[in-house]
C-alpha cells in the first residue's frame, strides 16, 4: 500500500527510474527546480537535493523570490518511488490563482491505481496540522485524472482561472 514519507536517500535508484518516466515533463509537487537529472545521478548531489527538499518546510530556509515554505513528500510503496506531493504552507498570488496548497504527480507507470487519490487524502490532514484551515487544490482543465482525484476527496469546485480548475477543502 502506498504511503507518504519525507524524501529519503534510500530511494535514489527508484526515484531516478521514476523521474526518467516523466521524460522531462513538469512534475507538480516534485520540487527540485534547478537540479538536473544528470546531476542527481550522483549520490552526493542526490543527498543535497533530498536535504534541500526537507529543509524547505522551515520558514527560515532561504528560497527563491515568489516561493513559499513547502513540505515535500514522496509517495512510495515498499522500496518503490511512485510520485511526489508538495504541501505549500501559504498562498501567494500565483498559488491562489494557479498552483494551490497541494500539488502532486504520480509516475506514468503507476497511474490509474488510486495512488493520487490516497496521497491527497493522506495529505489533507497534514495540511490542516500545518495550520491551513482551507486547502486549495488546482488542476488543468483538461486533466481528467487529477480532476477525479480532487473530486473523489471531496474538493468543492469554485471556479476556473487561466485554464486551472480551483477546488477548496474545508478543515474538519
Amino acid at each position: 500500500m502506498a504511503i507518504l514519507i519525507a524524501p529519503n536517500t534510500t530511494y535514489h535508484s527508484s526515484w531516478l527510474e521514476g523521474s526518467v518516466e516523466f521524460d522531462g515533463a513538469h512534475r507538480d509537487g516534485g520540487g527540485g527546480e534547478g537540479w538536473s537529472l544528470q546531476d542527481l545521478r550522483d549520490v552526493g548531489s542526490f543527498r543535497r537535493f533530498v536535504d534541500a527538499l526537507v529543509s524547505d518546510a522551515l520558514p527560515e530556509t532561504p528560497r527563491k523570490t515568489g516561493y513559499v515554505p513547502c513540505t515535500y513528500l514522496w509517495i512510495v510503496d515498499g522500496d518503490t518511488f511512485l510520485g511526489s506531493l508538495a504541501i505549500r504552507h501559504e498562498l501567494n498570488d500565483f498559488l491562489l490563482n494557479e498552483g494551490g496548497h497541494i500539488g502532486y504527480s504520480v509516475r506514468p507507470s503507476a497511474r490509474r491505481r488510486g495512488h493520487a487519490v490516497k496521497a491527497l487524502s493522506d495529505a489533507l490532514p497534514m495540511a490542516r496540522e500545518l495550520g491551513i484551515s482551507r486547502v486549495l487544490v488546482t488542476c488543468n482543465e483538461d486533466n481528467a485524472g487529477s480532476r477525479a482525484t480532487i473530486e473523489k476527496n471531496g474538493g468543492m469546485y469554485e471556479d476556473s482561472r487561466g485554464g486551472k480548475r480551483r477546488y477548496w477543502f474545508d478543515a474538519l
